[in-house]
């Protein structure tokens, strides 16, 4: 089994900057990709950012430049910069080893004045 841990959430100002970060622990032997994903309230769950394995990069449209996703062993960290209200929701970390999908509790982030 493996434990996916999200933490960094939580109430930002419009254009502040918040960083997620998620650790995964237990029988990692492979890493295929690890993501963060969100869902907002009466929406469905959507990519942001993915990383593979050989480091390469993609992300949503709706990122529009201003998240970077990186990746170090098994962590996972997503910087945020330049927030919207419309990036309220609960963040999940995603990761897939040798091939199963496994998810974080997730965060919640909240862009508000």
């Amino acid at each position: 089994q493996v434990q996916l841990v999200e933490s960094g959430g939580g109430l930002v100002q419009p254009g502040g900057s918040l960083r997620l970060s998620c650790a995964a622990s237990g029988r990692i032997y492979s890493i295929n990709a690890m993501g963060w994903y969100r869902q907002a309230p009466g929406k469905e769950r959507e990519l942001v950012a993915r990383i593979s394995s050989g480091g390469i990069a993609n992300y949503a449209d709706f990122v529009k430049g201003r998240f970077t996703i990186s990746r170090s062993g098994s962590n996972v960290t997503l910087q945020m910069n330049t927030l919207e209200p419309e990036d309220t929701a609960v963040y999940y970390c995603n990761g897939i080893f040798r091939g199963a999908n496994y998810w974080g509790q997730g965060t919640q982030v909240t862009v508000s004045s």
